[in-house]
């Protein structure tokens, strides 16, 4: 499941992208100025990134220029009539951009064009004894088929793409449950409990105290 980091600094905005990208299939970051999308993209391996480009902190057009260094595909989100903005963000290196305010069928779309360009859209993800089919939907461990539950399988996704990296507990609920976070009901825990023992990762999928779960290769 690719990753997008989706920088736009009004939040009713990207909090609408980052639900239909969920709902499309893609996990999302968010990030609401320029400094916090850098740092993000340290610390991360995004697969594209959504960027507007008035941002507090960074300009988009910085953020960009950090993101060609480590090769990390942009679409750039523009208002309508920023032309001039347009050419300046494709000419730097943008790979497409969209014009505010713009259909979700054509966000999405757009989304998927760059990645297939990027070759990012690898069918199979492989670590330790464990294969992930991203078309087929299924996973294999040591060569037999592990049966999950679509939520396990997307909590499995979510750290297959974030190998040896922690991840909050909050990061964890809003990709694959989609929602605000919460702790009742400890929703989180009880998934990951699940996927250790199906899977056989007690040793692999490793808690941190008040904070969340880090998959370590």
């Amino acid at each position: 499941m690719n990753q997008i980091l989706i920088v736009e600094d009004e939040e009713a905005i990207s909090n609408l992208i980052r639900i239909n990208l969920i709902r499309a299939g893609y996990q999302c970051d968010t990030a609401f100025d320029g400094v916090t999308a850098a740092n993000l993209l340290q610390e991360q391996n995004f697969d594209l990134v959504l960027l507007d480009i008035m941002l507090p902190g960074l300009s988009g057009y910085e953020v960009l220029e950090y993101a060609k260094t480590l090769e990390v595909p942009v679409i750039f989100l523009t208002a309508m009539g920023e032309t001039d903005q347009k050419v300046r963000g494709l000419m730097a290196g943008a790979e497409d951009y969209i014009a505010k305010p713009f259909e979700l069928t054509e966000l999405i779309a757009r989304v998927s064009t760059v990645l297939r360009r990027y070759n990012k859209t690898a069918r199979l993800l492989r670590f330790l004894d464990i294969e992930i089919d991203t078309e087929a939907m299924t996973v294999l461990k040591g060569g037999e088929a592990v049966r999950l539950t679509r939520k396990e399988y997307e909590l499995l996704l979510l750290f297959a793409r974030n190998t040896n990296r922690t991840l909050y507990r909050e990061t964890i609920y809003e990709n694959v449950w989609g929602g605000e976070y919460s702790d009742r009901g400890r929703t989180v825990d009880l998934h990951v409990h699940r996927l250790k023992k199906k899977l056989d990762l007690e040793e692999h999928i490793v808690a941190m105290y008040k904070i969340g779960y880090r998959l370590e290769v």
